[in-house]
């Protein structure tokens, strides 16, 4: 990680004639608590807060619902000095997270905080109660014209739109506070649950994870991975990882997955064997030159940077592709076409 923070700092010295700061370290479940994403762009000086106690015992179930519910979470957004948004431009931005899965997009403006009972202007007020208004007031530290956006469902949709809606912010109010904020997102979990509830490597299952054997299958879903990404406004230009390189740890590992030892064996018996023949610990980094070209040339469409890019349809205008093979090709690899020329 610092070999790799020094590399990026003189890329952008020489390149663009820009002084990085020293890359802030981010836990991963602080990243998705505050920025409801593991790529936050922290030039945008918003947060969001978690509300769920606030308000899991009002008659409004839009919010009381999911603030009950473990898999889901109710959170605040506090946007300085945007009362000036039109009902117009609110409605645009509740179209904005409505695609990304959200059920809606609900708002509190501050015409003055010091009158609750006149000051305050939003379609939910009549359905919560004087003193949560006046609690969420106080615990968001808001002041006059002010404007509260708020989030709730599950927890995977309400991340996803928030955190998209902070960076639409940021770039439609120009909330930026600086040119560059890069950071390392580091601690990952291990493991998340797919739809069936069954635990799933986050990246891969070659992660070494922090806790010991013994705390690992005692626990595996709070298992936490030896894993950090670089992360520069907002997006990620660098994944990394220190490896599993004892055979018992990996064979654990396939064991909490469901991997059988047949089939641990035909997949990775490779790796199984060199891991017994000794491994030393070890662990790299790769980056996404593209991206860090991208940033560097201060354009936001990687395309820019791509020497040959594919069209939308997915065509190659250098080598023509997809083009039509030859049937002769397709039977020397024991390809089966299935398309039909019209």
């Amino acid at each position: 990680m610092s070999i790799s923070e020094k590399m990026i700092k003189n890329i952008f010295t020489e390149f663009c004639d820009e002084s990085l700061d020293d890359f802030t370290i981010i836990n991963w479940h602080e990243s998705m608590q505050d920025y409801g994403c593991d790529k936050p762009d922290l030039r945008i000086p918003l947060k969001l807060v978690n509300i769920s106690d606030e308000v899991k015992n009002e008659e409004f179930k839009v919010f009381s619902e999911p603030a009950k519910n473990k898999d889901s979470r109710v959170v605040a957004l506090k946007v300085p000095n945007a009362n000036s948004l039109s009902r117009g431009q609110i409605d645009e931005y509740t179209k904005f997270v409505s695609k990304l899965g959200a059920k809606g997009l609900a708002y509190i403006k501050i015409n003055d905080v010091n009158d609750l009972e006149n000051g305050i202007q939003s379609p939910i007020l009549k359905f919560l109660k004087s003193e949560t208004v006046e609690n969420l007031i106080k615990t968001l530290d808001v002041k006059t014209d002010d404007l509260i956006f708020f989030g709730a469902g599950k927890e995977s949709v309400v991340n996803l739109s928030m955190s998209s809606l902070i960076k639409k912010l940021g770039e439609d109010l120009n909330l930026y506070t600086s040119k560059w904020a890069p950071c390392w997102v580091i601690d990952f979990p291990m493991f998340e649950r797919n739809k069936e509830g069954e635990l799933t490597p986050l990246h891969h299952p070659f992660t070494l994870p922090k806790c010991s054997a013994k705390e690992l299958i005692d626990n595996p879903a709070n298992a936490i991975a030896h894993a950090y990404d670089a992360v520069l406004n907002g997006y990620e230009i660098g994944g990394g990882s220190l490896r599993i390189y004892d055979t018992k740890m990996q064979k654990m590992i396939f064991d909490i997955l469901n991997i059988s030892e047949e089939e641990a064996q035909n997949k990775f018996g490779f790796l199984l064997k060199a891991l017994s023949s000794g491994c030393p610990p070890h662990g790299g980094i790769a980056f996404g030159l593209d991206r860090i070209v991208m940033l560097v040339t201060d354009t936001t469409n990687i395309r820019d940077v791509i020497a040959f890019p594919k069209t939308q349809s997915a065509a190659c205008l250098l080598t023509d592709a997809p083009s039509k093979v030859e049937q002769e090709q397709l039977e020397e690899l024991k390809i089966l076409s299935t398309y039909k020329e019209e």
